[in-house]
């Protein structure tokens, strides 16, 4: 008897241990495949407002600026030179200037800090920063500002609206 329970009781481990063994060795693999495609994004914020309302006699009226809260975001991962351009929806009436500086992203950019003129842009945009090379994602809300200019010659003009397009396009 006390044999047939010292084998019962081997048998019993060599299954147990035989058990374990088998399921150590069972493994799975996977080919995983992955890209990072090119990423080209600007935006753009603020509600620029640009009223003149003051001459000094003798002389065109003063020119008006707006710095307050609009900014642009840029993102590229792209090896090859990015530029940002600026475009109105129609041209400025007669006898304003419109003028845009958008301050240069931490990549450096040529044209920073240098006034555009974007009053006749509905057909052919300007560039405003060109040489923009990749970016590591946290240039955000850098300064747009934005200049008005009136000759006495332009009269008075109501209120009206012009929608401003930045591109963010290849150099």
């Amino acid at each position: 008897m006390k044999k047939v329970l010292v084998v019962s009781l081997l048998v019993t481990a060599l299954i147990a241990s035989l058990g374990v063994l088998s399921v150590a060795a069972t493994t799975g693999a996977q080919t995983l495949t992955y890209e990072v495609t090119a990423i080209n994004e600007i935006s753009v914020s603020g509600t620029p407002s640009l009223t003149v309302i003051t001459a000094v006699a003798g002389q065109d009226p003063t020119f008006v600026e707006d710095d307050t809260d609009n900014t642009y975001s840029v993102t590229t991962n792209s090896t090859s030179a990015k530029k940002i351009t600026v475009g109105l929806n129609s041209d400025m009436t007669s006898g304003l200037t419109l003028l845009v500086k958008m301050a240069s992203p931490t990549i450096g950019a040529t044209g920073k800090d240098a006034y555009v003129d974007i009053s006749n842009t509905a057909t052919t945009a300007a560039n405003v920063l060109t040489a923009i090379t990749k970016t590591n994602g946290v240039e955000n809300a850098a300064a747009i500002t934005y200049k008005l200019s009136a000759t006495a010659a332009a009269g008075v003009i109501a209120s009206d609206t012009r929608t401003v397009t930045f591109t963010l396009t290849d150099d």
